[in-house]
């Protein structure tokens, strides 16, 4: 795209953060200005300088991330320099139980009911994966039975153990909306 005739030039107010704050009451409502010793770009606002959560350090050309460069980014590959975890979210024993994808990835259950299903989700999304913890409580459930979306290796849902204080871990991983992967491994012990 070639350069258009009729321009205005961007002027921007420069100098270190302290002389800029020391003259706001020259600076334009608006007005962007360039801390050099901060490298970063604020606006006025009212009597105030505020910050654009612009970190201008990197190169010409580089993209410009959100001010805290540990913020983690959803639309970029990323390496991980420390441990990442998700929260395990306690389900509550009933009858019938639809867990809220859009809560958590993992999930515990306490058993309270000898029959428990576990009805067809709305909220899952593909490519969703975690695992959902079965403990054997005081009523124990040795066959929950699952929704039509829930797909089992071998194609047929299996028995758990039905000790009490035993748990059993489901797999999943979400293939598409209504299409939900699972595979279980029984009978583990705490003790």
């Amino acid at each position: 795209m070639p350069t258009p005739a009729n321009r205005t030039p961007l002027r921007v107010a420069r100098g270190t953060y302290s002389n800029l704050n020391s003259s706001v009451a020259d600076i334009q409502e608006g007005e962007v200005c360039y801390a050099t010793d901060q490298n970063k770009l604020y606006v006025k606002e009212g009597a105030a300088l505020v910050s654009t959560q612009v970190d201008l350090s990197g190169s010409i050309g580089s993209t410009i991330q959100a001010f805290d460069a540990d913020t983690a980014k959803t639309d970029a590959a990323q390496t991980y320099t420390a441990a990442q975890r998700g929260q395990v979210t306690t389900l509550t024993s009933a009858a019938s139980i639809t867990i809220d994808f859009a809560l958590s990835n993992n999930f515990i259950l306490t058993t309270g009911h000898a029959a428990i299903l576990f009805a067809n989700p709305t909220t899952e999304v593909a490519g969703q994966s975690g695992s959902i913890f079965i403990v054997q409580g005081s009523t124990t459930c040795a066959a929950p039975t699952w929704g039509n979306q829930w797909y089992f290796a071998g194609g047929t849902a299996p028995a758990l153990t039905g000790t009490t204080g035993k748990c059993a871990r489901i797999d999943y991983i979400v293939q598409e909306a209504g299409k939900i992967h699972a595979v279980a491994t029984d009978n583990l012990a705490y003790t």
